[in-house]
């Protein structure tokens, strides 16, 4: 599968759109990386804990997306975007979506 976030792929001519494809995944946040990141914020630095936790949660929601776009017969996904929000104060939603699409390379 390839993905891109542009919405043409150089070298390869798009045969066939499918449409919007997405994948989500909703998160708490571990206590501990919580409570790591509150006595960080007083001396200032990167909350590693957070940055893996968000890094993880990125991954699932584009390989949702992937398996979202290879159920409909795509062989790639345009104009890839992540979109984050947060709930509650408590909860981080991830959502990974793009266009699915059929593509062939030009010879």
């Amino acid at each position: 599968m390839i993905i891109v976030t542009t919405n043409d792929l150089p070298g390869h001519r798009v045969t066939k759109v499918i449409g919007e494809v997405s994948g989500l995944t909703v998160r708490t946040r571990h206590v501990g990386a919580q409570i790591g990141a509150a006595f960080k914020a007083i001396g200032g630095g990167e909350l590693k804990g957070m940055t893996l936790q968000l890094q993880q949660s990125r991954e699932e929601a584009m390989t949702r997306m992937i398996e979202n776009a290879t159920s409909l017969g795509a062989n790639a996904v345009l104009a890839m975007r992540f979109d984050s929000n947060e709930l509650q104060g408590t909860y981080q939603e991830i959502l990974a979506y793009g266009t699915a699409v059929v593509v062939e390379q030009i010879s």
